[in-house]
């Protein structure tokens, strides 16, 4: 959610949970490799994929799991959002820029930029930022989002900030503390809710901070309490943030290896750890290698369900997708919820315990 202004709505008053049920599995390595990120769209998936090593490109997917064209060039990608003009937009922290790319009808998305005569003469392709410190500068950005307005924020984790752009690449304003147990250490990934509030995942100091409408720092959170005297892990190296429609909050909490969710207000609801089934794509690869057959069930067989390192999540509408990062696939999820109006449901208590009696 918030990759376009038109999808930051108001949630429900209160929802009714129903559970987070595993759905499909797309991708496969050789097609969506160390997948980084998605956006997506009616009939087709966009996947951030990087290369083993340097390198980077978007793979096109679609829910039959079909392969059906990469493009694009990047240095070390880590994010990617798409605007209500169907521009994709990609953070690049190898080459310290946002690249914006556009589907020009004939050769589908290309860099918006200079015409091929230019580019012989070595025009610059249009980059949001430069690598450097100043404002408007930006030192390995990761996490991308939309405000309401379509503005840009990229969260500068080099220089340990958020900057804000329009669209056009021109620097608004800047988020930063350097003092105090505010300051941000390696965030990572950035959401923005219907309030209009920054969510920013702040990795080194395993935290979610949250950011008013002007900037200043209001609260953090993050701590998974633990529950029915079983001891539970606490976030570690948070990445990407995704915020559904009721609100609800999920983190890909990368070096857990699983996608951790809060409700609107921070508290721990639940955590995915993996269900993955064989991919479409995966099958067909598979079926042609006697060789890969044998290998396959000689692996260990609990071990090919679970999450493994996500660098993020997509939430849209009921869908739930994790770029299983080093399973080289997407793990699809859908969410059962039923939104409640203030009539529907109890005043909350001023206590900690409600007894149904």
């Amino acid at each position: 959610m918030t990759q376009a202004k038109e999808r930051i709505k108001e949630p429900p008053y209160a929802i009714l949970r129903g559970g987070y049920k595993y759905k499909e599995t797309l991708g496969m390595r050789r097609v969506t490799t160390y997948c980084m990120d998605m956006v997506e769209t009616e009939d087709i998936l966009y996947v951030l994929i990087r290369a083993d090593g340097v390198g980077g490109n978007i793979r096109r997917i679609n829910w039959k799991d079909e392969d059906l064209d990469v493009f694009g060039s990047f240095t070390w990608p880590v994010q990617m959002i798409q605007d209500s003009e169907r521009k994709l937009y990609v953070s690049d922290e190898g080459k310290h820029c946002v690249y914006v790319l556009k589907d020009d009808g004939e050769k589908g998305y290309v860099a918006i930029g200079p015409t091929a005569d230019a580019q012989k003469s070595n025009t610059k392709t249009f980059e949001i930022g430069e690598y450097g410190s100043g404002d408007g500068q930006l030192d390995s950005p990761s996490g991308i989002c939309f405000d309401e307005n379509e503005d840009l924020y990229v969260v500068d984790t080099g220089n340990n900030r958020i900057q804000k752009f329009d669209k056009n690449g021109n620097h608004l304003s800047t988020i930063e503390s350097k003092t105090g147990d505010t300051v941000l250490d390696m965030p990572w990934g950035i959401a923005i809710n219907h309030k209009g509030e920054i969510l920013v995942s702040d990795w080194r100091n395993n935290r979610i901070c949250v950011f008013d409408k002007s900037g200043e720092f209001t609260r953090s959170f993050g701590e998974i309490h633990i529950s029915l005297g079983q001891e539970v892990n606490q976030l570690d190296g948070p990445a990407g943030i995704s915020i559904d429609d009721d609100g609800d909050i999920y983190v890909a909490d990368r070096n857990n290896n699983r996608v951790v969710i809060y409700d609107r207000e921070g508290k721990y609801v639940t955590q995915i750890i993996g269900d993955a089934t064989l991919s479409q794509i995966g099958k067909t690869y598979i079926m042609s290698s006697p060789r890969v057959l044998r290998l396959r069930e000689m692996a260990n067989r609990e071990q090919w369900r679970l999450l493994r390192a996500p660098a993020s999540v997509r939430t849209y509408g009921k869908l739930i997708y994790i770029p299983d990062f080093g399973c080289h696939r997407l793990q699809v999820y859908e969410k059962e919820s039923y939104p409640l109006s203030k009539d529907e449901i109890f005043e909350e208590p001023n206590h900690p315990t409600l007894y149904n009696v």
